[in-house]
């Protein structure tokens, strides 16, 4: 098979297409030919090495949606020919990759296997980290900062899907605008306006942020009462601020998580929840597939410098040719 191959650690520039076996399931995996995969920051980190290891000789991509090719043994639930979509521990950039059974999702008749394979990691993600970590609730607050990306588009429909007021910021009036439509009740040019000004008196329940650095201090005075500030990254720093006596006056609750090094059965039991509780809001309407633009996997190196360059709104693609 055809896969994408980080040759070293470095810039996008060490990708190269190469040939490697097709995998084998193994006992409760099945294997998926893949048709579309997802691009996602995590990919670049771990090509440029930033995950403490090395990356060299691995095939990057963590969500991928296809179609069913094979069983492998005790594995039981979907037939050969069947459309799914997945959340994968890597391997997602090739033309086929083994998945256990259970981190596969149906795909909806109303979505093409490009919306679909927009949707694992931003759905679970939000999932885990928003509604059973965090409990967002109808009617409460949430904020969202880097509201057009793939998190963020998926972020702002479900806080509105499920009840609360989704605000959110974001570089451009343009990606302010495309919030706003998915639902955000606001949404700040954070290049022209300050989000803490432009919030004070909200009082916001849920923050879920990726920025990190200067962001820290701003959330926790912009919270409400028994707030919770959630963090998924830290792109403009690691280090920040925190004002103890805030979080003592209002019982903030400051936490975190990483989904991709959680085991096999917190993932399945995640998958099963999101197929109850999520899945139906694609076939309804409630939660669209934001997709910004499709390259083909032999393109995988322009699609991760679209995405370094953080100009994109919603998801980025790589399709597989002549399986679309």
């Amino acid at each position: 098979m055809k896969a994408i191959i980080i040759t070293r650690p470095g810039d996008s520039a060490v990708l190269k297409l190469q040939e490697r076996p097709i995998p084998k399931p193994e006992s409760g995996q099945v294997l998926v030919r893949v048709c579309a995969a997802g691009v996602n920051r995590s990919d670049i980190l771990l090509r440029e090495g930033g995950y403490g290891m090395n990356p060299t000789d691995q095939i990057p991509g963590l969500e991928v949606a296809g179609i069913i090719e094979q069983n492998g043994p005790n594995s039981s639930r979907w037939q050969v020919g069947d459309r799914v979509c997945a959340l994968i521990a890597g391997g997602g950039y090739a033309d086929y990759v083994a998945v256990d059974e259970r981190h596969c999702l149906p795909i909806p008749q109303n979505l093409s296997f490009v919306d679909a394979a927009s949707l694992p990691e931003t759905v679970l993600t939000v999932w885990s980290t928003v509604f059973q970590w965090a409990h967002l609730s109808p009617g409460e607050n949430f904020l969202v900062h880097g509201g057009s990306s793939g998190i963020g588009v998926t972020a702002i429909q479900l806080a509105k899907a499920f009840g609360a007021n989704a605000y959110a910021t974001a570089g451009s009036d343009e990606k302010c605008a495309a919030c706003e439509r998915l639902g955000a009740t606001q949404c700040i040019n954070y290049k022209q306006e300050d989000f803490e000004q432009a919030l004070s008196g909200v009082g916001i329940n849920v923050v879920l942020d990726m920025v990190g650095g200067d962001y820290t201090p701003k959330n926790l005075r912009l919270m409400a009462t028994d707030g919770r500030l959630m963090f998924i990254n830290a792109m403009e720093g690691a280090d920040s601020q925190i004002h103890i006596p805030t979080l003592m006056q209002k019982r903030i609750t400051l936490s975190g998580s990483m989904l991709k090094p959680r085991d096999a059965d917190f993932k399945a039991a995640l998958t099963a929840q999101v197929e109850q509780q999520v899945w139906p809001l694609l076939v309804d309407g409630r939660l669209k597939p934001v997709v910004y633009r499709t390259f083909p996997l032999t393109e995988a190196t322009q699609a991760q410098q679209l995405m370094s360059g953080s100009e994109h709104i919603g998801k980025i693609i790589l399709t597989i040719p002549n399986d679309l």
